[in-house]
């Protein structure tokens, strides 16, 4: 499996020929999502679901489909029918070649006045887990976690304590458009020395075999 760091929460996700990306956002790249055989999307925030990234990929490949949860699948369904998928918690299916497993259902708490969205992670061949905007612990053991390093609705410790709970071998930041390069050794450090797991980053671009 190759993965492919995307901006921010985006990634690239390469197995077999075929290619699959999750959470094509607005701080994405303008066809992150183009050429992918299958999209995932996590949530209707707009850093991690654009329609125009979507819309763009859908209409470069009919073969392309999308599984999300449904405030997104309802935005885009209806231009193109039969190839968006609802999904939600505990829900398994096949996309692009890979096993995917739904795990979660509400985004973090951002601030007690402001009402939370619907979340869902996804978990790729019982190996690599994209949480999306929730700290979310698989009930099973994960690999690679995909960790939301700088956001809205975290700090450092959290970061590090859902890193111990879920265990993996290696963490891969994602979410890290708000966190500006001066800062950068300071997460490394913390996540590295006291995560528990192998810390990494990938500049947007930077692939890596899983």
């Amino acid at each position: 499996m190759r993965l492919t760091k995307k901006l921010h929460s985006c990634i690239r996700l390469e197995k077999d020929g075929q290619t699959l990306v999750i959470d094509p956002g607005a701080f994405s790249e303008e066809d992150a999502a183009v050429g992918a055989d299958a999209v995932l999307v996590t949530h209707e925030h707009p850093d991690h679901f654009s329609e125009e990234r979507l819309r763009a990929a859908l209409e470069a490949s009919p073969g392309t489909a999308v599984w999300t949860l449904r405030s997104v699948a309802d935005k885009i369904s209806a231009a193109f029918p039969g190839r968006v998928h609802t999904v939600g918690h505990g829900d398994t299916f096949t996309a692009a070649g890979f096993d995917v497993q739904v795990h979660g259902e509400l985004h973090a708490v951002i601030h007690p006045d402001l009402p939370r969205v619907t979340n869902v992670g996804f978990l790729l061949d019982g190996s690599v887990f994209h949480p999306g905007d929730a700290l979310t612990v698989p009930e099973q053991p994960v690999q690679t976690l995909m960790v939301p390093v700088m956001a809205p609705w975290n700090k450092i410790s959290e970061v590090i304590d859902y890193v111990r709970e879920v265990k993996p071998q290696r963490a891969i930041d994602i979410h890290d458009v708000y966190l500006a390069d001066i800062a950068r050794p300071i997460y490394d450090t913390h996540l590295g020395n006291l995560g528990g797991a192998d810390h990494g980053r990938l500049t947007a671009g930077e692939s890596a075999e899983l």
